[in-house]
């Protein structure tokens, strides 16, 4: 039987605790991460979504509990040596780049992720052909752009190289918070293509929250339901191909269709 390569056993986070606001905004949550999944993960506001992914990545830490890497006891392990293995990317395009940084300046650090580097671009002109190759695949102009300065871009422009950067080294967990949602619909769109490409073509491990429902079920091989820092539901592929929107719908409300 195929071994989970990332597990969350048993996770709670609890806070104001000793007082009469004392809450578990994750409770006693247990997942199994296998590789090659695509999750989405579905919930309303308030739900424990994003606490979900700090915790994952080493943001927030765990009340009890325990997450494991390929076995591996990481509870305690800090943000900066999961970059190693983790990569995210934030709803807000500002996030994930450096503005005054060239694109192609961008790239060249995210080739170092987790590495100990200094500040001096290296080695950029012998990349720029890796680089070219592949903003091209996000067919937004991209590619024309390398010299120009990340804070100039168009906010797709500048979400697709949050992505780029964060899928350039290969990660073995790849987090999307909401990648597409401060975008208009059509550029939302093209940056969803890109990167459910992305994710088949390299068989990448990923979660990816979500407030469209379209989404939810056209993407991914499992979707994930949470709800008051639980999670409710874990739906396989083939139960997922059976939901209706208007099924999910009654998961839970305060949810944008």
């Amino acid at each position: 039987m195929t071994e989970p390569i990332f597990q969350l056993k048993n996770c709670t986070v609890t806070v104001n605790q000793g007082t009469p606001e004392q809450i578990n905004i994750l409770d006693d949550v247990n997942l199994d991460i296998f590789a090659g999944d695509f999750i989405t993960v579905l919930g309303s506001n308030g739900a424990g979504k994003s606490t979900l992914f700090n915790v994952i990545g080493g943001d927030l830490p765990l009340s009890s509990g325990k997450i494991l890497l390929h076995g591996k006891d990481i509870t305690h392990m800090s943000v900066a040596r999961r970059t190693k293995f983790l990569s995210r990317v934030f709803q807000d395009p500002k996030m994930g780049t450096a503005p005054r940084m060239t694109v192609a300046e961008n790239l060249l650090l995210s080739l170092k992720r987790g590495e100990s580097r200094g500040l001096a671009p290296r080695h950029l002109k012998q990349n720029m052909g890796k680089f070219k190759q592949i903003t091209s695949t996000m067919e937004n102009g991209l590619e024309d752009r390398l010299n120009t300065a990340t804070g100039k871009l168009s906010g797709g422009q500048r979400q697709a190289l949050s992505f780029l950067m964060a899928t350039i080294k290969r990660p073995e967990i790849l987090l999307l918070d909401e990648h597409t949602a401060a975008l208009d619909p059509q550029t939302s769109q093209q940056l969803m293509t890109a990167t459910n490409n992305k994710i088949k073509q390299e068989k990448l491990t990923c979660l990816m929250i979500t407030h469209h429902l379209d989404d939810a079920l056209e993407y991914g091989n499992r979707l994930i339901v949470m709800d008051s820092g639980k999670i409710t539901s874990d739906f396989s592929n083939e139960e997922k191909q059976k939901l209706t929107k208007k099924q999910m719908l009654n998961f839970f409300t305060d949810i944008d269709g």
